[in-house]
Protein backbone atom coordinates (compact mmCIF):
# COMPACT_ATOMS: atom_id res chain seq x y z
CA UNK A 1 0.00 0.00 0.00
CA UNK A 2 1.36 3.42 -1.04
CA UNK A 3 0.74 5.99 1.68
CA UNK A 4 0.31 9.56 0.38
CA UNK A 5 0.38 12.92 2.16
CA UNK A 6 -1.49 15.73 0.38
CA UNK A 7 -0.04 19.22 0.80
CA UNK A 8 -2.10 22.00 -0.78
CA UNK A 9 -3.65 25.15 0.65
CA UNK A 10 -6.86 24.68 -1.39
CA UNK A 11 -9.32 22.40 0.36
CA UNK A 12 -11.15 21.62 -2.88
CA UNK A 13 -7.91 20.52 -4.52
CA UNK A 14 -7.06 18.25 -1.62
CA UNK A 15 -10.56 16.81 -1.67
CA UNK A 16 -10.38 16.06 -5.37
CA UNK A 17 -6.98 14.41 -5.05
CA UNK A 18 -8.16 12.37 -2.05
CA UNK A 19 -11.24 11.08 -3.87
CA UNK A 20 -9.20 10.21 -6.96
CA UNK A 21 -6.39 8.42 -5.15
CA UNK A 22 -8.59 6.42 -2.81
CA UNK A 23 -10.32 4.74 -5.74
CA UNK A 24 -7.05 2.82 -6.19
CA UNK A 25 -6.60 -0.44 -4.26
CA UNK A 26 -2.87 0.15 -3.74
CA UNK A 27 -3.01 3.81 -2.61
CA UNK A 28 -4.26 5.42 0.59
CA UNK A 29 -4.23 9.04 1.79
CA UNK A 30 -2.36 9.14 5.11
CA UNK A 31 -3.02 12.82 5.81
CA UNK A 32 -3.57 16.33 4.51
CA UNK A 33 -1.63 19.56 5.11
CA UNK A 34 -2.76 23.08 4.21
CA UNK A 35 0.70 24.69 4.34
CA UNK A 36 4.37 23.79 4.11
CA UNK A 37 5.03 23.84 7.84
CA UNK A 38 2.30 21.30 8.48
CA UNK A 39 3.53 19.22 5.55
CA UNK A 40 7.00 18.97 7.09
CA UNK A 41 5.61 18.02 10.49
CA UNK A 42 3.16 15.48 9.09
CA UNK A 43 5.79 13.95 6.81
CA UNK A 44 7.88 13.33 9.91
CA UNK A 45 5.00 12.00 12.03
CA UNK A 46 3.16 9.93 9.41
CA UNK A 47 6.15 8.69 7.33
CA UNK A 48 4.25 8.56 4.02
CA UNK A 49 5.78 7.07 0.89
CA UNK A 50 4.87 10.07 -1.29
CA UNK A 51 4.08 13.73 -0.62
CA UNK A 52 1.97 15.43 -3.29
CA UNK A 53 3.30 18.96 -2.84
CA UNK A 54 1.82 22.24 -4.04
CA UNK A 55 4.61 24.77 -4.52
CA UNK A 56 2.66 27.93 -3.71
CA UNK A 57 1.44 27.74 -0.11
CA UNK A 58 1.26 30.13 2.86
CA UNK A 59 3.55 30.14 5.93
CA UNK A 60 6.13 27.88 4.22
CA UNK A 61 6.20 27.38 0.44
CA UNK A 62 6.48 23.98 -1.18
CA UNK A 63 10.13 24.41 -2.17
CA UNK A 64 11.27 25.04 1.40
CA UNK A 65 9.06 22.22 2.66
CA UNK A 66 10.50 19.87 0.04
CA UNK A 67 14.04 20.74 1.09
CA UNK A 68 13.28 20.05 4.76
CA UNK A 69 11.46 16.79 4.04
CA UNK A 70 14.08 15.34 1.68
CA UNK A 71 16.94 16.31 4.00
CA UNK A 72 15.68 13.77 6.53
CA UNK A 73 16.34 10.67 4.40
CA UNK A 74 15.46 8.79 1.23
CA UNK A 75 11.73 8.78 1.95
CA UNK A 76 9.19 10.17 1.49
CA UNK A 77 9.48 11.05 -2.17
CA UNK A 78 8.05 14.45 -3.11
CA UNK A 79 5.96 14.82 -6.26
CA UNK A 80 5.39 18.49 -7.05
CA UNK A 81 2.08 19.66 -8.49
CA UNK A 82 1.81 23.08 -10.02
CA UNK A 83 -0.50 25.04 -12.31
CA UNK A 84 2.17 26.40 -14.66
CA UNK A 85 4.78 24.20 -16.32
CA UNK A 86 7.27 27.08 -16.55
CA UNK A 87 6.82 28.03 -12.90
CA UNK A 88 10.22 29.05 -11.53
CA UNK A 89 9.35 27.09 -8.41
CA UNK A 90 9.61 23.86 -10.42
CA UNK A 91 13.34 24.25 -10.99
CA UNK A 92 13.91 25.18 -7.35
CA UNK A 93 11.83 22.24 -6.11
CA UNK A 94 13.79 19.71 -8.16
CA UNK A 95 17.05 21.17 -6.86
CA UNK A 96 15.59 20.96 -3.35
CA UNK A 97 15.11 17.20 -3.74
CA UNK A 98 11.74 16.67 -5.41
CA UNK A 99 11.46 13.36 -7.25
CA UNK A 100 9.15 14.65 -9.92
CA UNK A 101 6.79 17.23 -11.29
CA UNK A 102 3.33 17.17 -12.84
CA UNK A 103 0.76 19.77 -13.81
CA UNK A 104 -2.39 19.96 -11.72
CA UNK A 105 -4.43 19.70 -14.91
CA UNK A 106 -2.89 16.33 -15.75
CA UNK A 107 -5.44 13.54 -16.34
CA UNK A 108 -6.29 11.46 -13.25
CA UNK A 109 -4.58 8.38 -14.66
CA UNK A 110 -1.36 10.39 -15.14
CA UNK A 111 -1.40 11.63 -11.54
CA UNK A 112 -2.11 8.16 -10.19
CA UNK A 113 0.67 6.60 -12.24
CA UNK A 114 2.95 9.44 -11.15
CA UNK A 115 2.40 8.53 -7.51
CA UNK A 116 3.23 4.91 -8.25
CA UNK A 117 6.33 5.89 -10.22
CA UNK A 118 7.93 8.05 -7.54
CA UNK A 119 6.92 5.62 -4.80
CA UNK A 120 8.95 3.00 -6.66
CA UNK A 121 12.01 5.27 -6.56
CA UNK A 122 11.83 6.48 -10.14
CA UNK A 123 12.01 10.17 -10.98
CA UNK A 124 9.19 11.73 -12.94
CA UNK A 125 9.01 14.81 -15.12
CA UNK A 126 6.22 15.78 -17.48
CA UNK A 127 7.47 15.39 -21.08
CA UNK A 128 6.86 19.03 -21.96
CA UNK A 129 9.12 20.31 -19.18
CA UNK A 130 12.01 17.82 -19.31
CA UNK A 131 14.03 19.59 -22.01
CA UNK A 132 13.47 23.04 -20.48
CA UNK A 133 14.56 21.75 -17.10
CA UNK A 134 17.78 20.28 -18.51
CA UNK A 135 18.47 23.54 -20.33
CA UNK A 136 18.02 25.44 -17.07
CA UNK A 137 20.49 23.15 -15.32
CA UNK A 138 22.92 23.55 -18.20
CA UNK A 139 22.85 27.33 -17.90
CA UNK A 140 23.40 27.25 -14.16
CA UNK A 141 25.84 24.34 -13.86
CA UNK A 142 28.59 24.89 -11.34
CA UNK A 143 32.33 24.30 -11.21
CA UNK A 144 34.02 20.96 -12.01
CA UNK A 145 33.82 18.27 -9.29
CA UNK A 146 35.64 19.00 -6.04
CA UNK A 147 37.70 16.38 -4.19
CA UNK A 148 34.70 14.98 -2.30
CA UNK A 149 32.67 14.63 -5.48
CA UNK A 150 35.57 13.03 -7.32
CA UNK A 151 35.82 10.41 -4.60
CA UNK A 152 32.13 9.63 -5.07
CA UNK A 153 32.59 9.43 -8.83
CA UNK A 154 35.58 7.11 -8.41
CA UNK A 155 33.13 4.50 -7.11
CA UNK A 156 31.60 4.25 -10.59
CA UNK A 157 32.80 1.90 -13.31
CA UNK A 158 33.49 3.31 -16.78
CA UNK A 159 30.15 1.95 -18.02
CA UNK A 160 28.29 3.48 -15.07
CA UNK A 161 29.86 6.85 -15.90
CA UNK A 162 28.58 6.49 -19.45
CA UNK A 163 25.11 5.70 -18.21
CA UNK A 164 25.16 8.64 -15.76
CA UNK A 165 25.97 11.08 -18.57
CA UNK A 166 23.18 9.70 -20.74
CA UNK A 167 20.72 9.92 -17.84
CA UNK A 168 21.79 13.53 -17.34
CA UNK A 169 21.02 14.29 -20.97
CA UNK A 170 17.44 13.15 -20.44
CA UNK A 171 17.55 9.76 -22.13
CA UNK A 172 15.15 7.05 -21.00
CA UNK A 173 16.31 3.56 -20.07
CA UNK A 174 15.22 2.33 -23.49
CA UNK A 175 17.16 5.06 -25.29
CA UNK A 176 20.25 4.38 -23.18
CA UNK A 177 20.00 0.67 -23.92
CA UNK A 178 19.89 1.31 -27.66
CA UNK A 179 22.79 3.78 -27.49
CA UNK A 180 24.99 1.32 -25.59
CA UNK A 181 23.68 -1.82 -27.32
CA UNK A 182 22.69 -3.52 -24.06
CA UNK A 183 19.45 -4.90 -22.67
CA UNK A 184 17.08 -2.61 -20.79
CA UNK A 185 17.38 -4.77 -17.66
CA UNK A 186 21.13 -4.16 -17.74
CA UNK A 187 20.57 -0.41 -18.02
CA UNK A 188 18.17 -0.46 -15.05
CA UNK A 189 20.80 -2.29 -13.01
CA UNK A 190 23.43 0.30 -13.92
CA UNK A 191 21.09 3.15 -12.92
CA UNK A 192 20.33 1.52 -9.55
CA UNK A 193 24.04 1.05 -8.86
CA UNK A 194 24.79 4.66 -9.81
CA UNK A 195 22.16 5.97 -7.42
CA UNK A 196 23.45 3.74 -4.61
CA UNK A 197 27.11 4.65 -5.11
CA UNK A 198 26.43 8.38 -5.33
CA UNK A 199 23.86 8.38 -2.49
CA UNK A 200 21.13 9.80 -4.72
CA UNK A 201 17.41 9.19 -4.28
CA UNK A 202 16.37 8.86 -7.95
CA UNK A 203 17.36 9.61 -11.54
CA UNK A 204 16.08 13.20 -11.34
CA UNK A 205 18.62 13.87 -8.61
CA UNK A 206 21.25 12.17 -10.79
CA UNK A 207 20.52 14.80 -13.45
CA UNK A 208 20.90 17.58 -10.87
CA UNK A 209 24.16 16.03 -9.61
CA UNK A 210 25.66 15.77 -13.09
CA UNK A 211 24.83 19.35 -14.07
CA UNK A 212 25.70 20.89 -10.72
CA UNK A 213 29.17 19.35 -10.83
CA UNK A 214 29.90 20.22 -14.45
CA UNK A 215 29.81 16.64 -15.73
CA UNK A 216 27.48 17.70 -18.53
CA UNK A 217 27.81 20.93 -20.49
CA UNK A 218 25.38 22.68 -22.84
CA UNK A 219 25.43 21.45 -26.43
CA UNK A 220 26.80 24.38 -28.52
CA UNK A 221 24.88 23.17 -31.58
CA UNK A 222 21.61 23.77 -29.73
CA UNK A 223 22.48 27.36 -28.87
CA UNK A 224 22.18 26.91 -25.09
Amino acid sequence: MIRVLLADDEELMRGGLRMMLQTQPDITVAGEASDGTRAVRMARDLAPDVVLMDVRMPIMDGVTATREITARGPRPHVLVLTTFELDEYVFAAVRAGASGFLLKRSPPETLIEGVRTVAAGEGLLGPSVTRRLLDEFARTSLAPPDAHTRRRLDRLTDRERQVLLLVARGLSNGEISRALHVGEATTKTHVKRILAKLDLRDRIQAVVFAYDHGLVRPDPSRGD
